[in-house]
């Protein structure tokens, strides 16, 4: 499993912290797949640690909706349908369309410009297929940009939403190339909020969200078409 062995775990930082990151790497790339049973000694071999802090782990991800506790057995990754993909980009659409145009109208040109970087970071790992790096931009640019409307509840919902609508099977829509024109989509934004053009931007944002929820669907289908990476807790 690549993305559990590649991610070394050292001990200046939080164990927990560490194997959730990875645990959540492998989701994302589809290592750990939806509906499977996987046990905590297993995937504590995986990352070369013991079984404690992947139970902790796990448990962490529970709260985030991401897996299921499955007694006497391990964690049980949830899945996810398209009834709860509707309604995740409902809700996102609800809240960061109209935030968008909010800062559009309120924000300093250098707070939008300070973004820019961040935007350009998104669209380069999707050009070199770095689905992590590519997930780490997106997800500061989005919740960067919305800290701009002053509001830090608000910032913590789309974050506790961005968590429970992960894009499971991503790596695979990412190896095509097809994660590019969304990450372009992040400029556009950008552009249309420095230059005041708030309407244009709310529109973008909507798209943006809608061109997300088919990524959602497409990674999916293509990992569902795909033999398990792994199966591990035995089912």
């Amino acid at each position: 499993m690549s993305h559990l062995k590649s991610r070394a775990i050292s001990v200046q930082t939080h164990l927990r912290d560490q194997v959730a990151d990875a645990l959540r790497a492998a989701l994302i790339a589809g290592e750990l797949r939806p509906g499977v049973v996987y046990s905590a000694p297993t995937l504590a071999a995986e990352l070369g640690v013991s079984a404690t802090p992947v139970r902790e782990a796990m448990l962490d991800l529970a709260r985030e909706g991401l897996v299921e506790a499955v007694r006497n057995k391990g964690f049980r990754v949830t899945e996810m349908t398209e009834q709860d993909l509707d309604e995740f980009t409902e809700i996102r659409t609800l809240i960061e369309v109209p935030t968008v145009g909010r800062v559009a109208a309120t924000a300093a040109v250098e707070q939008l410009e300070s973004l820019r970087p961040l935007a350009q970071r998104i669209v380069t790992a999707a050009q070199e297929h770095d689905v992590l790096k590519y997930l780490e931009a997106d997800h500061r640019f989005h919740l960067e940009l919305l800290a701009l409307a002053g509001n830090r509840h608000l910032v913590e919902v789309v974050s506790d939403l961005r968590k429970r609508s992960r894009l499971f099977g991503l790596g695979s829509l990412n190896e095509t190339g097809r994660l590019v024109a969304s990450a372009q989509e992040h400029v556009e934004l950008l552009d249309l909020m420095v230059a005041g053009r708030i309407r244009e931007a709310e529109e973008c944002m909507r798209r943006h969200l809608a061109h997300v929820r088919s990524l959602w669907a497409d990674g999916r289908a293509d990992a569902a078409e795909r033999e398990p990476a792994l199966r591990l807790g035995g089912r």
